[in-house]
């Protein structure tokens, strides 16, 4: 299928895996080009710095120069002007699950890290093991992982390590991405509901996820959080052999004596004790699927100790951008109540003491629904005060479906919160300005750009406390 291919073109380049592709595609000799309507920092500035040509806006022009192989974006729908000349000229296209399974997966060892929530952080911290361990795995991660410069490498190890996404393919593919990454190993973290666009509720997930199951070789190896009711009842298979972590007693790889700390997370497994950089329980959930991996691939925990020492963290995990007139400013790409949740507890421990302001965009084509209604509610147990801003695409929802500002600013109020719901960023930015004092802590939870909000917020601070 990929034979002669030279130029490739990428429709929808500012996603984070199709950018982390792309540059990797142009590092292997491969003219590339792309376009999309709106691609922002950090895929942007990554994109530029390593030459890869976008273009902002789809257009058919931007098919002119004829490329051997169109890669269409999983957000890309009938309609769209690059998708339609594809059709029209009878271009060759894929999806990039399909160019990753056929150009760089197939013959390799793969590590599939799926699951609701954790994914870029399992994924990245377990590239992190393998690589420091000398085993310079290829990988594919939806996020830029701090201890290298980009979201992909491919080179010719026998390991490849990807992050495996539960949404669809493509138009022209529903099936879910992670069915093209042939896994020989595969790590669950969790199963909830997510991504109402698509799926219809938690039992249209299960299937898709057991599709998934069913993938693995009998030589491969399955290792699932054995704590998560909704994992259960896809794991009493015989197909190949199946490992459950997790915090309880029935589970082969167990975490026990957990310690929260501020800067550091510790918790014990027989005869050895693990430290961690990152915070929270969520985390050690996650680095219970990596080391139960790393052993299973052969490392020794000394060696997987090793690398978490050195692992820097994921950029939009809980990342500090800044500290302005005396308020920090976290990035998080939490945009489902348990990821919010699970932040929030994380930074009241990390932050102890202090106000913490939960700033948060209903993007997401879950969020912006009212699926989540009272989930919301609660997700955010842990800030002192909450601003959500106004529902992104509103008028594309019928007015029954819409999650309801008005009564999730109730509910918060009646819960003993500060909360507001306003039009934008920039709003947003003017109130907490007013409202913030120094030791305060802000958190901002999207998955998008939102309006530049970190940096405003820190210019603002800075202006106003001068």
């Amino acid at each position: 299928m990929f034979a002669g291919i030279r130029s490739v073109h990428f429709i929808g380049i500012g996603g984070t895996a199709m950018a982390s592709a792309a540059v990797a595609l142009r590092e292997k000799g491969f003219t590339v080009t792309g376009s999309d309507q709106n691609v922002y920092p950090p895929m942007s500035t990554f994109l530029a710095e390593r030459q890869v040509e976008f273009t902002s806006g789809y257009a058919e022009q931007n098919l002119a120069h004829k490329p051997d192989l169109v890669v269409v974006g999983n957000a890309i729908s009938r309609g769209n002007p690059e998708a339609e000349a594809v059709l029209d000229r009878k271009l060759r296209y894929c999806s990039l699950p399909e160019l990753l399974k056929e150009f760089f997966i197939r013959g390799k060892r793969s590590i599939v890290v799926a699951g609701t929530h954790g994914k870029t952080t399992t994924t990245s911290l377990l590239t992190w093991v393998f690589e420091h361990n000398g085993l310079n795995p290829s990988y594919l991660i939806g996020g830029i992982p701090n201890n290298f410069s980009q979201g992909a490498r491919f080179t010719d190890s026998e390991w490849f390590i990807i992050e495996g996404d539960e949404y669809d393919t493509a138009f022209f593919d529903k099936r879910s991405k992670f069915v093209h990454y042939l896994p020989e190993i595969a790590i669950i973290n969790n199963l909830e509901f997510d991504h109402a666009d698509i799926f219809e509720n938690i039992a249209s997930i299960q299937l898709a996820f057991k599709r998934f199951i069913n993938l693995i070789p009998r030589n491969g190896q399955l290792l699932a959080n054995g704590d998560d009711p909704n994992l259960a009842p896809l794991l009493n298979i015989t197909h190949c052999p199946v490992k459950r972590f997790g915090l309880g007693e029935a589970n082969a790889w167990r975490a026990e004596k957990i310690v929260l700390a501020p800067t550091v997370t510790e918790f014990e497994m027989p005869s050895f004790k693990f430290r961690l950089n990152l915070l929270g329980e969520l985390n050690v959930r996650n680095a219970l699927g990596v080391i139960a991996a790393a052993r299973h691939c052969g490392l020794k925990n000394h060696q997987i100790q090793e690398a978490f020492d050195t692992f820097k963290g994921v950029k939009r995990r809980m990342e500090v951008r800044g500290v302005s007139g005396g308020v920090t400013v976290v990035d998080d790409f939490g945009h489902h109540p348990t990821a919010i949740r699970e932040t929030l507890r994380a930074l009241r421990v990390k932050y102890a003491g202090r106000k913490i302001w939960a700033v948060f965009e209903p993007r997401t084509n879950t969020t912006r629904r009212n699926v989540f209604q009272t989930e919301l509610v609660f997700a955010f147990a842990d800030a002192d005060a909450v601003v959500v801003s106004q529902i992104a695409r509103l008028e594309l929802l019928q007015p029954g479906e819409r999650l309801d500002p008005q009564r999730l600013m109730k509910e918060l109020a009646e819960m003993g919160k500060t909360a507001a719901y306003l039009p934008d960023a920039d709003a947003i930015v003017e109130h907490i300005v007013k409202g913030a004092e120094g030791g305060d802590v802000v958190c901002v939870f999207s998955n998008g750009g939102f309006g530049g909000i970190h940096g405003k917020l820190l210019d603002r601070l800075n202006y106003v406390r001068k």
